[in-house]
């Protein structure tokens, strides 16, 4: 029977048949580790922004990893935690949506429009002071 050889010695020690003799049993339903996003809020009443994630098999254990993890650096008022399968993004064809027409149009959505709002009024004070 062969065995597997490898560049690490302690793996060729070990003799580690080549092809197993018998199937392995897939591990249960706890064993296997999901993914978890984990979003924090800051203040009370503020945002969640993400932070991270962590690696369990439920969402109560990963809520528990989440504040063992993000829950002790820096103030926090409330944790999520998100299994990574149930994210799903915007496709990169899709962008398009956040388009806006002519900036002509709709310049009251840009910044830049609120500080010509500015620059009017105090024209208009001006003009006051002055008549």
């Amino acid at each position: 029977m062969q065995h597997i050889i490898s560049l690490d010695p302690r793996v060729t020690r070990e003799h580690i048949p080549a092809e197993f003799d018998t199937l392995l049993t897939p591990k249960g339903e706890l064993d296997q580790l999901q993914s978890y996003e984990v979003f924090q809020q800051g203040k009370s009443g503020g945002r969640y922004t993400h932070v991270g994630s962590v690696r369990a098999s439920t969402p109560e254990i990963a809520l528990v990893f989440a504040k063992e993890i993000y829950g002790r650096r820096g103030p926090t008022f409330g944790l999520w935690v998100v299994q990574t399968d149930n994210i799903h993004p915007l496709a990169p064809a899709d962008i398009d949506v956040f388009e806006t027409a002519s900036s002509a149009d709709k310049d009251y959505r840009e910044v830049v429009a609120y500080a010509r709002v500015r620059d009017k009024i105090e024209t208009f004070k001006k003009s006051e002071q002055s008549a």
